[in-house]
C-alpha cells in the first residue's frame, strides 16, 4: 500500500516548526480568551449586573471571535435593558444566563434572531399618566415640550449607538463575511432603528446599509449571503415601514452591471429572474412590450452564451426563459399572452440558435444537454413523437455526450429508453428512470 502520510488530495504536506516562544503566545491568547469568557459568564449569572460593564467584554470577546452566537445575544440583551433609551418592560442582563452554556458556540439560538422575539423585546412600555400643577391632570403646555425635547435626546442617543454598533461589526464582516451571526446582529439592528428613530432617520441607517451589501458584493460578486442581505434590506427600503417606493428598476439595473462585470454570477442572474415578473408589471407592459423584452433577453443571454457556454449559470438564466415559453402556467411569467403558435416559433428559434452554437463549441456537452431538452420540449408543445431526422439528432448528441459525460451514462441511457431510442444504440442496459434535468 502506498504511503498517503505525506499528502492529501494531491497536495504536499508540509511541516511548520513552532518556536517555543510562539506555542507560548498561542497558549496565552487562549487563557486570555478563556478567562473573558469566565468573567462574562459569571456577570451574566449575578444578579444587578451592569449592562456597559457586560457590553464591554462581549466586545473583547467578539472581536476574537465572532462566530459566539450565544455572546451577540448577550449584547443585544444589554443594550435593551440598559444602554438604549428605552429599555424592554422586564428585560434583564441576568435572563440570558440559562442559554449561556459550554455547547453555546455550536447551537443555533431562533429566539433571539428571529424578527418578532426581537420586535416584541423592544417594544416600548406604555407611558405612566403625568400630573400637571393640580397634581391630577397633564398640562398642555410646558410638560409636552418638556416631552418632545427628551425623545429627541433619546432618538440622538439611540441613533449614535445604532451607528457605533453598525461600525463595530464591519471589520469583523471583513474578516468573516459569510458569517451568519454577524449578519443576523446587523439586521436586528436595523429593526431596531425603525422602532426607536423617525421614519426619516432610520431610512438613513438603511440606505447605508443598501451601500455596504453593494461593497461586500464588489469585494466578492457571487457571496450569496451578501445577495440574500441584499435583497431583504431593499424589501425593507420599499416597505410602509420606511415609507418606501419600489427599486426593480435600480435592482434591475444592478443585476446588469454585476453580470457585465463578471459573467459567472449565478446569484445575479438569479436575482434578475425573480425581479422581471414584477418589473413588467410595474411598467404596466402590454403584449408587444413583454414581446419586446423577452427577445431582448433571449438576445442578451445569447451573446453570454456565446462567450462563455460552458457556464452552468449562464444556461440557468436560459433555461429559466425557455420555461417562461413553454411552460407558462402556475408561476408569473414574461408573456402571458403567447399562442401556441408563437411558442412553437420561438422554441424553433432557440433550437437553431443552439445547433449555430455548437458548430463552433462542439465539445461542450451543456450545449448537447440543451439540444436534447429543447427538441423534447418543441414535440411536447405540438403534442408528437420526434420526427425521423429529430430522432436521428438525439441519437448523435446522446452518443456525444456518452463521451464528454461518461459518469452519468446510467442517465443517458435512461433518456434512450424513455425516447424510444434503444434499438438505434444496441447495447443499452435497461431499468432505470426516466429523466431529463440538470
Amino acid at each position: 500500500m502506498a504511503d498517503q502520510g505525506g499528502s492529501q488530495h494531491g497536495i504536499a504536506r508540509t511541516s511548520r516548526v513552532r518556536t517555543e516562544a510562539q506555542r507560548q503566545s498561542d497558549l496565552d491568547r487562549i487563557q486570555k480568551y478563556k478567562d473573558l469568557e469566565s468573567q462574562l459568564r459569571s456577570l451574566v449569572q449575578s444578579q444587578g449586573a451592569d449592562p456597559q460593564e457586560i457590553y464591554t467584554l462581549t466586545t473583547r470577546l467578539l472581536r476574537l471571535n465572532p462566530e459566539y452566537y450565544t455572546v451577540w445575544n448577550v449584547r443585544r440583551r444589554a443594550l435593551i435593558s440598559g444602554l438604549f433609551s428605552r429599555p424592554s418592560p422586564g428585560s434583564s442582563c441576568s435572563k440570558a444566563s440559562s442559554s449561556f452554556s459550554a455547547s453555546d458556540t455550536t447551537t443555533t439560538s431562533t429566539a433571539a434572531s428571529s424578527p418578532s422575539s426581537s420586535t416584541a423585546a423592544t417594544r416600548p412600555s406604555p407611558p405612566s399618566p403625568t400630573a400637571g400643577r393640580s397634581g391630577t391632570t397633564l398640562d398642555n403646555n410646558t410638560p409636552s415640550e418638556n416631552e418632545n425635547k427628551e425623545k429627541e435626546k433619546n432618538e440622538e442617543e439611540d441613533l449614535k449607538l445604532l451607528e457605533t454598533e453598525l461600525n463595530f461589526t464591519i471589520p469583523l464582516l471583513l474578516e468573516s463575511p459569510k458569517c451568519y451571526w454577524i449578519w443576523s446582529y446587523r439586521l436586528w439592528l436595523l429593526r431596531q432603528a425603525i422602532e426607536r428613530l423617525s421614519v426619516a432617520a432610520a431610512k438613513r441607517i438603511w440606505e447605508a446599509e443598501l451601500k455596504l451589501a453593494g461593497k461586500m458584493l464588489s469585494k466578492d460578486p457571487r457571496n450569496f449571503h451578501a445577495w440574500g442581505y441584499r435583497r431583504h434590506v431593499v424589501e425593507t427600503l420599499e416597505s410602509k415601514a420606511l415609507n418606501g417606493t419600489s427599486l426593480v428598476e435600480q435592482e434591475f439595473a444592478y443585476t446588469t452591471r454585476m453580470i457585465e462585470s463578471k459573467l459567472s454570477n449565478f446569484s445575479a442572474w438569479h436575482s434578475r429572474s425573480k425581479l422581471i415578473p414584477r418589473l413588467l408589471d410595474e411598467r404596466g407592459a402590454d403584449e408587444n412590450a413583454r414581446r419586446g423584452f423577452l427577445d431582448q433577453e433571449l438576445g442578451y443571454i445569447r451573446r453570454a452564451l456565446n462567450v462563455g457556454p460552458e457556464d452552468q449559470s449562464l444556461w440557468y438564466y436560459h433555461q429559466f426563459l425557455v420555461l417562461n415559453i413553454v411552460s407558462p402556467v402556475g408561476h408569473p411569467t414574461i408573456v402571458p399572452g403567447f399562442s401556441l403558435e408563437d411558442r412553437v416559433t420561438y422554441m424553433t428559434r432557440e433550437l437553431e440558435e443552439m445547433k449555430d452554437l455548437l458548430e463552433d463549441y462542439d465539445d461542450e456537452k451543456l450545449i448537447y444537454e440543451a439540444l436534447l431538452e429543447y427538441t423534447l420540449y418543441l414535440c411536447g408543445l405540438e403534442g408528437r413523437k420526434p420526427e425521423p431526422e429529430e430522432r436521428d439528432d438525439l441519437v448523435k448528441w446522446l452518443t456525444k455526450l456518452k463521451e464528454l459525460d461518461p459518469m452519468r451514462n446510467g442517465r443517458w441511457a435512461d433518456l434512450e429508453r424513455d425516447q424510444a431510442l434503444t434499438e438505434l444504440l444496441p447495447g443499452v442496459e435497461q431499468g432505470g428512470i426516466p429523466i431529463l434535468q440538470r
